[in-house]
C-alpha cells in the first residue's frame, strides 16, 4: 500500500473530523430524542399508574360503600326483627295477663250474674232453643241448628284484645 501525500492527509483529516463531528451531532440528537422518548414513556406510565390507582380507589370506595350499606341494612333488619320479637312477647304477655284476670271472674260473687248475661246473649244470637253449656274455664258455649256461639271467658278476653287492634301497641311504644 502506498502512503498518501501530505496534502491528501490534511484533506482526509478534515473529512474525518467533519464525519466525526457529524456522527457526534447525530448521536447527541439521537440521545436527546431517546431521552425525550423515555420521558414521554415515563410520563404516560405515571399517568396510567395514577389512573389505575384512582380507579382502584373509586372501586374500593364503591365496594366499601356497598359493603357498608349491606351491613347497615342487615343491622336494621336484625334490629327490626328483634323489635318485632319483643313486641310479640309483650303482646303475648298482655294476652296472658288479660286472660288470667278475666278467668278470675269465676271466683267472684259477681260471676253467676255474668254467666247468666252470657247465656242470655248466646240465646239472643242463636235463638231460645239453643243448647247452652257452662265451660270449665268459665263462660258458656251455645249450639243451635249447626251454629255455635263461644262466650267462654278466654274467648271474650281474646276478642276484647282483638278489638283494640293496633291500639295495643301504644302500651309499649314510646
Amino acid at each position: 500500500m502506498t502512503t498518501p501525500a501530505a496534502g491528501q492527509t490534511d484533506a482526509l483529516a478534515t473529512v474525518r473530523a467533519e464525519l466525526l463531528r457529524s456522527a457526534r451531532a447525530d448521536a447527541e440528537t439521537l440521545l436527546a430524542q431517546a431521552a425525550r422518548d423515555d420521558e414521554a414513556v415515563l410520563d404516560r406510565a405515571r399517568t396510567e399508574a395514577e389512573e389505575i390507582v384512582e380507579q382502584a380507589r373509586r372501586e374500593g370506595a364503591a365496594e366499601g360503600a356497598a359493603a357498608g350499606a349491606a351491613g347497615l341494612l342487615r343491622a336494621r333488619r336484625s334490629a327490626r326483627s328483634r323489635e318485632l320479637a319483643v313486641r310479640r312477647e309483650a303482646y303475648e304477655e298482655l294476652r296472658r295477663q288479660v286472660t288470667e284476670r278475666v278467668r278470675a271472674l269465676r271466683h267472684t260473687t259477681d260471676y253467676p250474674g255474668v254467666r247468666d248475661r252470657l247465656e242470655q246473649r248466646a240465646r239472643q244470637l242463636l235463638g231460645p232453643d239453643a243448647t247452652v253449656t257452662e265451660q270449665p274455664g268459665g263462660g258458656v258455649v251455645a249450639h243451635a241448628a249447626g251454629r255455635r256461639a263461644d262466650f267462654t271467658l278466654d274467648a271474650l278476653a281474646a276478642r276484647a284484645l282483638d278489638r283494640l287492634g293496633a291500639d295495643t301497641e301504644t302500651l309499649w311504644t314510646p
